[in-house]
């Protein structure tokens, strides 16, 4: 249900249901936290991809395993939630950053894993919404991150009316990175995670650490975690040659 592989530091994860829009279910959520695992593990690699075969990112929970849910008990439900939750904390927490692809419809929990990855590069023909509330549902784990990204007024709008929105209106309120042409949408998807990819991994790991390590945190908190991440940043290997490199340059132009 989910393919991995990797290719000049980059790891790619496709979300492999083709069949059902990519939907997710308890296997494929297994397999997520696995392939992430993985990732987080390789020191070698640059960036994560995380994608859906066929023509959809994800459709979002399966709804036929919850029909079977449907009289499970309350902790049973909590189980099954939780295993999503673990997905966001494990994404937040991992060491690279993580770019949904998005080709499609990223709806529910789809949008809600889109929403998870530090970036979101998606078609001009994507559409991105949290359609649950139209069933009696519940958007209920990636409210945290939502708000994060976008405004609150637009998040309960996202949330509570149900509003399926193109990805250029996506991308107008601050809930996506980057609209690119249908047609050209792998070509430039490349050369967006290959500059991305070429920057220094410990500087890229430091900035996201830092980042979403100052969510709760007071102004002055966050400026003192910001003296220990510059501090720590200039102890690396890769600011070493960074900095060597900058003096031979500033030396060769005097």
């Amino acid at each position: 249900m989910i393919l991995y592989s990797v290719e000049s530091a980059i790891a790619r994860i496709t979300l492999n249901r083709p069949e059902k829009r990519n939907a997710l279910n308890p296997e494929m959520l297994r397999e997520l936290a696995n392939a992430l695992k993985k990732s987080a593990k390789d020191d070698a690699l640059r960036v994560v991809i995380i994608t859906g075969a066929g023509s959809d990112f994800c459709s979002g929970a399966d709804l036929a395993g919850l029909d079977r849910t449907a009289d499970a008990g309350v902790l049973d439900h909590v189980e099954t939630a939780r295993q999503l939750a673990d997905i966001f904390l494990q994404m937040r927490h991992h060491p690279r950053p993580i770019l949904a692809a998005v080709r499609g419809r990223a709806l529910a929990g789809g949008c809600g894993l889109a929403t998870a990855c530090d970036l979101i590069v998606a078609e001009e023909s994507a559409h991105f919404g949290y359609p649950e509330v139209k069933i009696g549902f519940v958007p209920a784990m990636v409210t945290a991150i939502l708000r994060r990204s976008v405004s609150e007024k637009r998040a309960f709008e996202l949330l509570a009316t149900g509003e399926i929105i193109t990805a250029p209106q996506a991308h107008a309120v601050g809930l996506i990175n980057r609209v690119y042409p249908d047609a050209e949408f792998n070509s430039l998807l490349e050369e967006y995670v290959t500059a991305l990819a070429s920057k220094s991994g410990s500087a890229v790991a430091l900035t996201k650490n830092l980042l979403y390590h100052m969510d709760g945190m007071t102004f002055d908190s966050a400026l003192e975690a910001g003296v220990h991440a510059n501090a720590l940043a200039r102890m690396t290997e890769d600011a070493r040659r960074g900095i060597e490199h900058f003096s031979k340059k500033t030396a060769k132009k005097t």
